[in-house]
Parts: C-alpha cells; structure tokens; sequence
C-alpha cells in the first residue's frame, strides 16, 4: 500500500489557512517580515517520502539520514536495498546496528538552508534516549552563525513526524522560530507509540531493553506490548499469543483514540517485513474508531527496523489539531 500521508495532507491544509489568517495585515503590521525559518529533521521520523519532496524543494524541510550498519557495510536511509539487507541480516543473526548522523551532515544542512535565505532552523531529532542525534544537531548548531533551536522530540518514528508536519506547518505560515519549535513540541506532547515486536531480542541487542527482560520473555513465549515513555521504551502488557497481543494493541490504540477531541485522533501504523499484517490492523482501526482521517500506513525507517526487527507493528496516535503557542485553553 502506498505510504502516502493523506490525513496528513488534509490536516496541513486545515491548519495551513487559519495561520495565515492569523497573520493578516490587521494582525501584523506591516513592517514585519514573515519569518524565514527551515525546519531540518532525521530519517527517524518516518515522514512519508512524497511529504519529504513537497516541502524540501525550496529548502524548507531537510532530512538528515541515519546510518545503518549490516555487518561491516554502512547503508543510508533511502537506498534502494537496506531494508532487504535489514530483513536478511536480521533473519540470519547477522549483526544490525545503528549510529547518529556526524555533526558535519547537521551542520551542511544548517549551512544549505542558510544559503537559500532562510534565517533561522528548527531541528527536531529521535528521542536522546534512544539516539545522540540530537547532541550532533547541538554540537552543529554552535559551529554555525545561522539560529538553530534543536528539539529532542522524547519519540519516535510517526510521532516524531507529526511534530515535524506541525513545524513545517508553522514555518510555512511564516510564525516566528520561537512558534514553530513550539507548535512542534505542542504537537510531539499529544503523540503516543504503542508496538508489538515477536522477539526482544534485536531491542536488547541495540541497548534499548535489559538483557533480563529479553530473556524472560523468551523463556515463557511472551509476546510484549511496549510503548514509549518520556523518550524510553517501557512495557505495557505481556500477553501469550501474537494474535493476542495484536488484538490488545488494537484495543489500546482504540481506547486512546477515544480519549482524543471527536474527530481529532490521527492514526499511523509502521511495520517491517509484514506489511499484510499492517494493512488489516489499520482497516480494523479505522472501523474502531468514528471519524478518523485515513490511516497512514508504512514500513518503519531503517534505522529503528534494525532495533526493532522483523514482524513488529507499531501505531502512533496523534490529534489534527496544534493548539497556538498563545492559546493556554487547548482549544483550536
């Protein structure tokens, strides 16, 4: 299935007119220029690859991929083959591991957005729980003269991304960098990760679980809901059966959901090597839950495969609306 954010296309034109609006002329005095702000990210944040083209063609949105090492060769997001050579590796024990972007790629972004005019960057990165993405973003930003305000956004995947979308959004009205890191952040603080992986096996391997964690589960065929927490993955529930665990994700997908404002809940679920599976979860949630945009649907990034291996399935919930920085009540 194409990964096309279609929800996320219909929310960035709904949020796109009342911000313009808000900056009419009777708003704004005229002397004041629309701000100029790029927004730069990481591959983590799973955003759709045709979003990624729209907004970078004018340097607005940069994506800084995240390397991926498969025994001794080193793989960018993006290439054609990685996630095939993931899936092998990952099948076969072959050792999968993930490193931060250098500084010097944060700092060429930084630099290129500099050149085509813009005249401040919000950076928002993988949790630096789970990455030192956003400490090369820091040491980036000292090094260069243009203002970078870097945001660790405590999440990953698809919730990183609606933060993302929500400071494109912004910097595309022209709101000030103060206002597009904290649509951002507003954004990021409604997203939650829920997921179900076979085997914590390939967590634990990557650091993100305790050697004893893994090993429990294994010996008693635990199948572990997870989910993330202030930037760290935390267990939820441990069921017995995948088909159990899956079902209970569901539930606690549709449970969350309903807590949002009607009609506000934005859905998106990430898989890697079964996308069969991710196809009927998402046509089961959009049943679950009234009045929800189109669920996204596509295999995660890369570099949180390599951690999270094959046959996990992963749902962000989010909201459409982003409450303005000005707005205390939370309303939209």
């Amino acid at each position: 299935m194409p990964d096309r954010d279609t929800a996320g296309w219909l929310w960035l034109k709904e949020r796109l007119i009342p911000l313009r609006l808000a900056r009419r002329p009777e708003a704004v005095p005229e002397a004041a220029p629309a701000a100029r702000t790029a927004v730069v990210t990481d591959s983590a944040a799973a955003l759709p690859a045709d979003w990624v083209r729209a907004f970078s063609a004018d340097g607005r949105l940069t994506v800084v991929p995240m390397p991926v090492m498969v025994g001794a060769e080193i793989y960018g997001e993006g290439e054609d083959d990685i996630a095939d050579k993931i899936a092998v590796a990952l099948a076969s024990g072959k050792p999968v591991k993930t490193s931060r972007p250098s500084p010097g790629q944060f700092e060429q972004a930084y630099l290129a957005a500099q050149r085509r005019g813009f005249e401040s960057v919000v950076s928002v990165h993988i949790s630096s729980e789970l990455s030192g993405t956003a400490d090369s973003a820091r040491l980036a930003a000292a090094r260069v003269s243009i203002p970078v305000e870097v945001v660790d956004s405590r999440t990953v995947g698809m919730a990183q991304g609606m933060g993302v979308q929500s400071a494109v959004t912004a910097a595309a009205a022209g709101r000030p960098p103060a206002e597009v890191r904290e649509f951002a952040e507003q954004q990021l603080a409604r997203t939650r990760v829920y997921f179900y992986v076979p085997s914590l096996e390939q967590l634990r391997r990557g650091g993100r679980i305790g050697a004893a964690a893994s090993l429990w589960g294994t010996m008693f065929s635990i199948k572990p809901i997870l989910a993330l927490e202030d930037g760290r993955v935390v267990p939820v529930e441990k069921v017995r059966s995948a088909p159990k665990a899956i079902a209970r994700l569901q539930e606690i997908v549709v449970a969350d959901a309903a807590g949002r404002p009607a009609g506000q809940a934005r859905l998106a679920v990430h898989h890697f090597g079964n996308p069969a599976e991710a196809e009927q979860l998402a046509a089961q949630l959009a049943e679950s839950v009234p009045g929800c945009a189109p669920v996204q649907i596509s295999a995660l990034p890369a570099v949180l495969a390599a951690h999270a291996g094959l046959g996990v399935l992963a749902v962000i919930v989010g909201e459409s609306r982003t409450p303005a920085p000005q707005d205390t009540t939370g309303a939209s």
